[in-house]
């Protein structure tokens, strides 16, 4: 097989995994609905402008049809800002003022036969307008990342970021081939298909498209903030994750608020589900124990219920987990006698 078979099967895949994946996302009922279809234009848009960059070089495309290809480019911006207006600033309502941002990509695929596109001044000039709108919208985006970036979970913020990078280097290197800077032209096709590859992974890995789990919560990152704080002098006061039996829902019901909220901001800020946030207070605790000379003839089992373990088993893993070494060792190492 040849290079330029190679890169053929490299750039197909590429676009049926894009528009597999933009087919998922319109139709996944769960999340952030309105993020998950913003996400699939914009990956529905560079596929449309990938694919005619692989059918441009192996068949001879007419004007109209690579207009066609070209148009993807104008869907592509506005809903990657829509995007992250929607996922980080977590605006739930759009407007007719919101969707008039697509009415270029109507116009252009409408207009695709009109158009020129035969490599005169003028087509190169619409060829520059088009890539032109992308990076103001790719502008558009940083700045909502830069603007919410501190206010929602980390995962999100860089995910959006990843994405926005993503889309730039395509554009990059379609006005950088355009320069005369990269001479194989099919190389955008390569690269966005190793994207949409990078992209998937973090799919499957549920890195990125599980950040929805929060987006209908009305808790902001400041009362998340507050929620943890709140949480954190109610264990350090009356230290109540030494009590074996404490669940999510009992210390919901002593701060008075959901146990969806409240695992929220414990995720959110501790980046740790609810038993390893308990756990790591246990842990200090039994820390302390298990260098006090108070306690230096105390059986670790007896520790490890002292501090909220139900059993010698699960103490000695999160132990070890947490320092690296067992409860015995610890003693060892930093008791006294």
């Amino acid at each position: 097989m040849d290079k330029n078979a190679i890169i053929l099967v490299l750039s197909c895949l590429g676009i049926a995994q894009a528009l597999f994946l933009s087919f998922y996302l319109f139709t996944l009922k769960k999340g952030n609905r309105k993020a998950n279809f913003f996400l699939a234009l914009v990956i529905l848009g560079l596929t449309i402008r990938i694919g005619k960059s692989v059918l441009n070089v192996h068949l001879n495309l007419e004007p109209w049809q690579r207009n066609l290809g070209l148009s993807g480019i104008l869907l592509t911006g506005p809903f990657l800002w829509l995007y992250g207006k929607s996922l980080l600033a977590t605006q739930k309502k759009f407007g007719y003022n919101d969707y008039a941002h697509a009415v270029p990509f109507i116009l252009f695929a409408l207009l695709c036969a009109i158009v020129p596109n035969t490599g005169n001044p003028i087509s190169y000039a619409i060829y520059i307008l088009v890539f032109g709108h992308l990076a103001t919208y790719i502008v558009f985006s940083s700045q909502v990342f830069y603007k919410h970036r501190t206010k929602v979970h980390p995962q999100r913020a860089s995910w959006y970021r990843n994405l926005v990078i993503g889309v730039a280097l395509i554009w990059l290197f379609y006005m950088g081939h355009l320069a005369g800077l990269f001479s194989l032209y099919i190389g955008g096709a390569v690269f966005f298909s190793v994207l949409i590859y990078i992209f998937s992974f973090l799919f499957l890995q549920k890195h990125a498209f599980q950040l929805g789990k929060y987006n209908t919560s009305s808790l902001d990152k400041s009362a998340s903030e507050e929620l943890l704080g709140a949480l954190k002098k109610l264990f350090a006061k009356d230290e109540i994750f030494l009590d074996n039996t404490v669940s999510l829902e009992t210390i919901a019901e002593r701060l008075n608020v959901s146990t969806r909220k409240l695992s929220q901001a414990i995720n959110e800020n501790e980046h740790k589900n609810f038993s390893d946030f308990v756990n790591g207070y246990r842990i200090e605790k039994a820390k302390v124990l298990l260098t006090n000379p108070k306690h230096n003839k105390e059986k670790i089992v007896a520790i490890a219920y002292d501090c909220g373990f139900s059993n010698a088993t699960s103490f000695n893993l999160a132990f070890k987990a947490k320092t690296q070494l067992t409860p015995s060792q610890y003693r060892k190492e930093f008791g006294t006698t």
